[in-house]
């Protein structure tokens, strides 16, 4: 059972309490806050502010820490690529950012490869845009990119994400093409940190707007987005947002929330990546150690640039397997008492352990329930 006095209070609501080992996923509460950062979102909370002033103060430490031009605290990932396709249809221009989602005489197309299209990105669509896919899910061609640009073309999307192909075209090469026409490139990169060094990465390399998560691994709010980018155009995606009363009015994001990001976001950056990793490695490697032995379950430490960015333990049931099909498995664990929730979203033979949201009891309280489920 999980316990503590938060684990109270979702009871006095008849909610029952988890364990994450999945990582950070939003349906199942996001991450742990650092302590800090609900130390200031209680400080923040007693205390009235500016909005205006606040968010462009906060956008200022954003745009420290990510190497860009400005920054914005957004409502979410998914709410800043609203933001996103606001700004770069509308601009700044309340006549233009008042019609939409009727996009009449704007420039609404976005370019996406096939392989990126992924379940958020209606958000792009959402203000008005439409899409125009390049590639066919398999490959892509510098052509295919420069034949779809053209008049009606408000921007090219590109994701970073976990277990996505790498097939498209180079980002850096999308950028050349794309900028020789005078377009924006918007990034989703939501998932994509740790490493750190990702959060300067894509401005680096180009991008006109980034857009990260400011949950999952950075511990902040989990209603709070990390947008980047080029100063026009973030402040194009500020004079949509709350509180400004245009498409992003329902997007709010709160003064305490704001407070939040900032913290945790300065705190994120200035830990000891080396460190924090190696801590996650050995949690794992728990994981491996006791379940290595079992017959036909593969289990090992899986670390990576790309699909694996905090190390995860993985098990696979390989072809030896004579027990409980993976998705029993899954859904075995959810079934206990505290329901568990293990990543199922990579190949259907398999699952994970991600340790970022687990304490070293509840890493106990996890292996000892894979041991039931797998040898039952």
């Amino acid at each position: 059972m999980v316990t503590g006095p938060g684990a109270d209070i979702y009871r006095t609501l008849g909610v029952n309490p988890i364990i994450a080992a999945s990582g950070s996923t939003t349906a199942y509460g996001g991450s742990k806050l650092r302590p800090e950062v609900k130390d200031a979102i209680n400080k923040a909370a007693g205390t009235m502010v500016n909005m205006d002033e606040l968010n462009h103060a906060a956008g200022k430490i954003i745009a420290q820490v990510t190497g860009a031009e400005a920054g914005f605290v957004s409502s979410g990932a998914a709410g800043g690529l609203i933001l996103q396709a606001a700004a770069v249809m509308a601009g700044n221009d309340p006549a233009k950012m008042n019609r939409l989602p009727d996009a009449t005489g704007m420039k609404n197309e976005f370019i996406i490869h096939r392989s990126h299209r992924f379940p958020y990105d209606q958000c792009y669509t959402a203000t008005g845009g439409t899409f125009r896919e390049i590639g066919d899910g398999r490959r892509c061609h510098p052509w295919e990119l420069e034949d779809a640009l053209n008049e009606n073309t408000a921007a090219v999307v590109y994701l970073f994400s976990p277990f996505i192909t790498r097939r498209a075209l180079p980002f850096e090469e999308v950028v050349e093409i794309a900028h020789g026409h005078d377009v924006p490139v918007i990034v989703d990169a939501a998932s994509f940190v740790p490493p750190r060094a990702n959060l300067k990465r894509f401005i680096a390399q180009g991008a006109d707007m980034v857009q990260y998560s400011g949950g999952k691994a950075v511990r902040g709010p989990q209603g709070t987005g990390i947008l980047c980018g080029r100063a026009d155009l973030i402040e194009a995606a500020f004079a949509n947002a709350s509180p400004h009363q245009f498409i992003g009015r329902g997007m709010k994001v709160s003064k305490e929330n704001i407070i939040g990001l900032v913290e945790a976001v300065q705190i994120f950056v200035e830990e000891d990546e080396e460190a924090e990793t190696k801590r996650y490695n050995e949690m794992c490697q728990q994981v491996v150690d006791a379940l290595i032995e079992v017959p036909g379950l593969e289990a090992t430490v899986e670390h990576d640039d790309y699909n694996y960015l905090v190390p995860h333990a993985l098990l696979t049931f390989t072809t030896e397997w004579r027990g409980p099909s993976r998705d029993d498995v899954f859904d075995a664990m959810v079934d206990g008492d505290p329901p568990i929730y293990l990543s199922n979203i990579n190949n259907p033979d398999e699952l994970a352990v991600d340790p970022l949201n687990l304490d070293d009891e509840e890493l106990e309280i996890v292996i000892r329930r894979l041991h039931e489920v797998l040898l039952d």
